[in-house]
């Protein structure tokens, strides 16, 4: 594999881990998109990402939701944004962003996947966008 951004700390500050800066919604862990410790960077650019997909069933599904916590540095450039979104079959179905320097605790970010039938991509995606 190789490594980049989004996976260079893969298990200790990247990756499933136990946080040492949140508290798990559910259960003893969390999965981390971006970095866990404050003040590590990266050089990045818009469209760079990091994303957790699995097959899903959605028969008798309504919606997807997740609960997420995002915290960007105030160092990122006034003209970016990091959006979070939920991706079904690789399309963003929902959507949120964040700007420099602010936390943003999603408690509410939901597809909705009732139309939808069977095995289905779904998952979530992190990434730097202009905006």
């Amino acid at each position: 594999m190789e490594l980049d951004a989004f996976t260079s700390r893969l298990g200790l500050g990247q990756g499933r881990i136990v946080s040492a800066n949140a508290t798990p919604g559910s259960g003893d862990h969390v999965f981390v998109l971006g970095e866990d410790d404050p003040g590590r960077f990266f050089e990045l650019a818009p469209g760079d990402h990091a994303e957790v997909v699995q097959d899903t069933e959605l028969t008798d599904t309504t919606l997807v939701r997740a609960h997420l916590r995002l915290h960007v540095p105030s160092s990122l450039p006034g003209i970016l944004v990091w959006e979070v979104s939920i991706i079904v079959d690789g399309g963003k179905a929902a959507r949120a962003t964040c700007r420099a320097g602010r936390k943003r605790l999603l408690t509410d970010l939901a597809a909705n996947v009732s139309k939808l039938t069977g095995l289905h991509r779904v998952g979530v995606r992190l990434e730097l966008l202009e905006g």
